[in-house]
């Protein structure tokens, strides 16, 4: 029975057992309770509550915890919405349980002051008795208290969830706690500080890193998210790994930290830098990896550049499209409707099904209607249903529409700004009332669903031009995503690292070379995401299994570009002499074993150890140079 199904009249029996008669209190309690109130047993349980220290010592342990903070403070953030609306307040607190920010419900904080529940004041179990924050510290895992668990009686109105952080070397950093009436806070607050936890380990890790930053998971989609693992690799062994890490290779901090990454990733692993590649785990299984040299500890890891967007609207760039999908969830969470905007291509849809795959409606449906594509005359049937004989060639039984088909869980208009203006005032009705009246008449529906839309267009622009209703745009547009184009990203060559895999390079065992990447990350990619997925899909396909995919390989057009950007910008040119020279030395060596086997294709590729597929490439590619000269002169 966990903490949650411990009826009231439990939790009394087991404190009249342990503190009246000075018996065990199990099995009425669950066992973390009553651990915590063992090693509670030195508290004075008639202490009077404490003062906050004082405001100069507390800005000092402040900066200590600065890291910390930083990192923190865009989960408090996300945090406080939930605790604002459910009459509750989130805390962070320092690895001796010091709290150091309380945020949340006005209404709450002066309740949390009457008991010291405040900045200034430790929670440790060794102040407070068994409390969340002192707990979660002392058992190390995120957990409940709830009402008379608590060791001290004047903490019996408080229920409390909280999760420790750690560091990348299993050392704790603090805690995060939700607490408010014991009625408010239940599973669901247990999860979100479960959550909002790892995802400041996560930033905590990639800020304090130092040499390389190895990210895996066995979902190849996942990696560059706060649910990727995380190894830190330091003077050429481990220094560093996070949860996810230590759960995907079965290890624990013990066993792992300090290990020479060798004998952990192969005498191979430096090679791994900015590449991706499959690694073994114990047992056989393979998982997707990239290496990367992380920033020096302290320094911006990406330059803070933003593109000019309209007010209130969040706008991502390269590495902020993880963090902006994080905080859309949070929004959605909420019920607030998320308008994403870019360019045609630049993943509005992929991004919405990310987003829908996080939220809390992910067991729910995905209805997409593409409003462009749609028909005026169609549209509104599509969208609102109709019933039985509601117009010449309707269904005999009538259509439920989409957004009845969306109930339970996210309904996604894309290209919201072609919607018919006379069909504007019908979708701002059912937003409003989340009731959808069909075409012919018929009852009413009550629907309950999330929003998502999307538009490359500019809907301010619209509704000045009379095109778009004004309310329907505010009512749309709850959180905006600016979502950039492919060339304007700084973290191409990782994306395209990435897709690469996805798109079946994984799966057959390829390794996109260097010189490869250095042109697919040069080309201005005009198609955005979509036109990159199917390029990469095509040389996927033509590739053999296990090849090294290089320059050769791509498609003329590509290759084309590159030329013409080298030589009009020769001081743009990507690939170093090293590259240069070795991508010389290798075409020589073809001509050479061609030459020596008297141009048999199939005893060079035996004499140099390569397959086939890389001499035909590389004759192609010759052809190919010598035809441009033809042309040229």
């Amino acid at each position: 029975m966990s903490e949650a199904q411990l009826p009231s009249d439990g939790v009394e029996q087991a404190r009249e057992l342990f503190f009246r008669q000075g018996r065990g209190p199990a099995p009425w309690i669950a066992p973390h309770i009553s651990r915590s109130w063992q090693r509670s047993r030195p508290v004075d349980r008639q202490c009077i509550d404490p003062e906050p220290m004082a405001l100069a010592r507390l800005s000092e342990r402040r900066e200590h915890a600065r890291r910390l903070l930083n990192c923190a403070q865009p989960e408090l953030d996300g945090l406080a919405e939930h605790a604002v609306g459910n009459g509750c307040v989130v805390i962070l607190s320092d690895a001796s349980g010091l709290i150091l920010e309380e945020i949340g419900s006005p209404d709450f904080l002066p309740k949390a002051e009457r008991v010291a529940l405040q900045p200034g004041v430790e929670w440790s179990e060794n102040h407070r008795g068994t409390n969340a924050i002192g707990t979660a510290l002392a058992e190390r895992e995120a957990l409940m208290v709830l009402g008379g668990e608590h060791y001290l009686v004047q903490n019996g109105a408080l229920g409390c969830a909280a999760a420790p952080i750690f560091t990348g070397r299993g050392e704790l950093a603090g805690a995060l706690d939700i607490s408010g009436e014991t009625a408010r806070v239940n599973q669901h607050a247990l999860g979100l500080v479960r959550m909002a936890a790892q995802q400041v380990e996560h930033r905590m890790m990639l800020a304090e890193a130092g040499g390389h930053v190895l990210r895996f998971h066995a979902r190849p989609s996942l990696i560059g998210t706060a649910r990727e693992g995380l190894m830190v690799i330091e003077g050429g062994r481990i220094a560093a790994a996070n949860r996810v890490a230590l759960e995907l290779f079965g290890r624990s901090w013990e066993d792992l930290l300090d290990l020479d990454a060798r004998d952990f990733l192969g005498a191979n692993w430096p090679r791994m830098e900015d590449r991706r590649s499959l690694l073994t785990l114990p047992g056989g299984r393979q998982i997707a990896t990239v290496m990367e040299r992380s920033a020096t500890p302290g320094s911006p890891r990406t330059a803070n550049r933003r593109m000019h967007a309209p007010e209130g609207t969040a706008t991502a760039e390269a590495d902020d499209v993880v963090p902006l999908l994080e905080r859309a969830v949070r929004v959605l969470n909420e019920g607030v409707s998320v308008l994403v905007n870019g360019e045609t291509g630049s993943g509005k849809e992929v991004f919405s099904r990310r987003l829908h795959a996080a939220s809390r409606r992910k067991t729910g449906p995905f209805v997409a209607v593409d409003c462009a594509s749609l028909p005026e005359t169609l549209i509104e049937s599509e969208l609102f249903g109709y019933e039985d004989g509601a117009f010449t060639g309707a269904r005999r039984k009538g259509m439920a529409g989409r957004i009845r088909q969306a109930h339970g869980g996210v309904l996604f208009l894309d290209e919201i700004a072609e919607i018919p203006l006379a069909l504007q005032t019908r979708l701002l009705r059912v937003l409003e009332e989340r009731v959808v009246m069909p075409l012919g008449g018929g009852q009413g529906v009550a629907v309950d669903f999330d929003l998502i839309c999307a538009t490359h267009g500019n809907l301010p622009a619209l509704v000045e031009a009379g095109r778009f209703r004004a309310d329907l745009m505010y009512r749309v547009a709850g959180f905006g995503v600016c979502l950039p184009s492919l060339g304007r990203r700084s973290d191409r060559h990782a994306l395209i690292a990435r897709l690469f895999l996805e798109s079946g390079g994984a799966a057959k065992h390829l390794q996109l070379e260097s010189d490869a990447l250095e042109v697919l990350a040069a080309y201005r990619w005009p198609g955005n995401m979509r036109e990159l997925r199917s390029t990469l899909r095509v040389v996927v396909a033509l590739a053999d299994m296990g090849d090294a995919v290089t320059t050769e390989m791509l498609p003329e057009h590509l290759r084309d570009a590159c030329a013409t950007s080298n030589e009009e910008y020769p001081s743009r040119i990507s690939a170093s002499p090293a590259t240069v020279q070795l991508t010389d030395i290798k075409r020589c060596a073809i001509d050479d074993a061609l030459n020596a086997c008297d141009h048999d294709i199939a005893n060079a590729a035996r004499r140099l150890g390569v397959h086939r597929s890389t001499i035909y490439r590389h004759l192609a590619h010759r052809r190919h140079k010598q035809d441009y000269s033809r042309q040229i002169n």
